[in-house]
């Protein structure tokens, strides 16, 4: 599973496959690639059955879900893995950022049990933390193209704000005073049209997408 090089790269057009069942995720890639004219269809609308996620990076475990679904679909699949890494946790939830959850999905435990845990150990403040996205493009023939993207910041209990899904109410991204559950759609995830740097870690893993294959 190895990243296409840029002279390589292809480019995406019409449709691609959302190798995701998580609706959140599922409405962020939307929300990303409507401005290109490029339609996502989620797995789940496809009935494609979600794979084992063996893999020991975001890399891994994205190249391994787009690469099913472009299998199964017969067309290009885009998939993100991503998850929260807490400094004082060894680097934990990590890739096991949805496990933690639950087959429930159930976040408001799992922010609960990094707040428990890091009481436990003692950790002292301010807990830092960083999300990572992995991409995957994954196209019918095997050829795969990865990009990944990162934001860092502190964790804040009570959780604040009920935009956005996953662990968003208790990341606050660093010069900011809001955490990613109190921002808009557009304010996370929004690609600045002048090239800057984007905010979140899948806006930033999506420039790079976009540079290279839309």
């Amino acid at each position: 599973m190895t990243a296409e090089t840029p002279e390589r790269a292809r480019r995406l057009s019409g449709r691609v496959v959302a190798a995701t069942h998580n609706p959140g995720k599922l409405r962020e890639i939307r929300e990303l690639l409507a401005p290109h004219g490029v339609e996502a269809v989620g797995a789940a609308e496809l009935d494609l059955a979600e794979p084992e996620e063996t893999g020991r990076t975001f890399r891994d475990n994205a190249a391994i879900k787009a690469e099913a679904a472009a299998r199964a679909s017969g067309e290009p699949a885009l998939a993100d893995d991503s998850g929260l890494c807490v400094e004082a946790l060894g680097g934990a939830p990590g890739i096991y950022s949805a496990r933690w959850a639950g087959d429930s999905r159930d976040f408001a435990a799992a922010m609960a049990r990094i707040e428990r845990e890091l009481r436990a150990a003692g950790a002292p403040r301010p807990w830092r933390a960083h999300f990572v996205s992995a991409l995957a493009l994954a196209w019918p023939d095997g050829r795969i193209q990865t990009f990944e993207g990162r934001v860092d910041g502190d964790l804040v209990f009570p959780p604040r704000g009920t935009a956005g899904f996953g662990y968003d109410p208790i990341f606050l991204p660093d010069g900011h005073d809001r955490t990613f559950g109190e921002m808009r759609a557009e304010e996370k995830h929004g690609v600045p049209a002048d090239g800057s740097l984007a905010l979140s870690h899948r806006a930033r893993a999506f420039q790079k997408f976009a540079r290279e294959c839309l």
